[in-house]
């Protein structure tokens, strides 16, 4: 007879350690991480918003298709930094970085955290969070000190808000945790929604 107290698995579709870093934070360890592989390219006329709910459906949907994830409930997520309509790419290159930290400078930006469940009996659910951060006006010292520091590999719009970068960040509206990488509050709702608990009784049940 199922445990009427016991949760599903819980599967990060994300190879990020910053997503295993914030899900910690709330106290949630995913039985398994299991990274997804999804092209994420833009497609064409493709706006940020939309790009981001595609790319974390398409991520949750190819984990859970999965034969490990039988009977598990996946989580995936993906962060998508717009300048305007204009999605900014993934530093993979100092030179990307450097164009991206020249655009932000001085203005106010949107972040787009797209965020899919998917549960055992093969519910999804999805959406979009939105935070607006504002870079102050960078000077020509301030991005090479940045660039010399190396966080911006691999980061969306070349920048680390959890890092050296938040020295840059004049002000953020909205959720930060959804700059580094996931939503908390977000991802705590769509889960608990799932049968997910985060808080406990004295009894060590949910």
């Amino acid at each position: 007879m199922p445990d009427p107290h016991s949760t599903p698995r819980l599967i990060l579709a994300s190879a990020s350690p910053r997503r295993r870093d914030l899900l910690a934070q709330i106290g949630l360890i995913p039985d398994a991480v299991i990274p997804a592989d999804v092209d994420e390219t833009p497609l064409p006329g493709e706006l940020p918003r939309p790009h981001a709910a595609r790319l974390a459906e398409a991520k949750a949907r190819a984990v859970a298709a999965r034969p490990e994830a039988a009977g598990a409930l996946v989580l995936a997520a993906d962060t998508v930094v717009a300048c305007g309509r204009r999605i900014l790419p993934k530093a993979e290159d100092a030179a990307t970085a450097r164009r991206c930290l020249e655009m932000l400078s001085g203005r106010r930006h949107r972040v787009f955290g797209g965020l899919c469940v998917i549960a055992p009996d093969g519910t999804c659910r999805g959406r979009v969070v939105q935070t607006v951060v504002r870079f102050k006006v960078l000077d020509g010292a301030e991005i090479a000190g940045y660039l010399a520091s190396g966080e911006w590999h691999g980061k969306a719009g070349g920048y680390a808000l959890q890092g050296r970068a938040a020295a840059l960040v004049a002000d953020v509206l909205g959720s930060p945790s959804n700059v580094i990488g996931l939503s908390l509050f977000d991802t705590a709702q769509m889960l608990g929604g799932l049968g997910v608990r985060l808080w406990r009784g004295d009894d060590g049940r949910p």
